[in-house]
């Protein structure tokens, strides 16, 4: 062979294994993201499939063992549409009482759902109002207001 295909055949070999492992390191990339409700009414359609899907953690039901690193729990929404949860891992801290999962893997058997990832958004007693109920007025003082001065002998904050 010459040296030119043999140059040729190299690059095209590297080139595949490059795609192949992007394709195979990134299992989201080619998964879906549903709902609670469409992933319960679509069980055996995305068996198979990598998913995400968020609920509201249920408090009551999280089961944590520390020796095995496993946490079980369940998940439900506004609609009382409720998928329980195995996630082999460390649990998150910030994991209680209306916190929203997020949570990435497979489908096991009914309404049960295998997770190789949970992230935690926080509740939305964290989140701002709403922009159309603010009123400006309410924080003018605080605009206005120029930072005190230190007394004599006091340290500037």
């Amino acid at each position: 062979m010459k040296k030119n295909t043999l140059v040729m055949l190299g690059g095209f070999v590297i080139a595949g294994a490059i795609i192949f492992l992007l394709m195979a390191a990134t299992p989201g990339s080619s998964g879906v993201e549903l709902t609670l409700k469409d992933l319960k009414e679509n069980q055996e359609k995305h068996k198979d499939d990598f998913v995400t899907f968020e609920g509201l953690l249920v408090e009551d039901t999280i089961e944590w063992n520390a020796d095995k690193i496993k946490l079980n729990f369940d998940v439900n929404d506004n609609e009382n549409n409720k998928m329980h949860v195995v996630y082999n891992g460390v649990k998150p801290d910030n994991f209680s009482d209306g916190v929203i999962v997020i949570m990435q893997g497979y489908l096991g058997k009914e309404d049960h759902f295998e997770a190789e990832s949970i992230k935690t958004r926080c509740p939305s007693k964290y989140e701002g109002e709403d922009m159309k109920n603010y009123d400006p007025d309410t924080h003018k003082d605080k605009l206005n207001k120029k930072p005190e001065e230190p007394a004599a002998g006091q340290p500037s904050k």
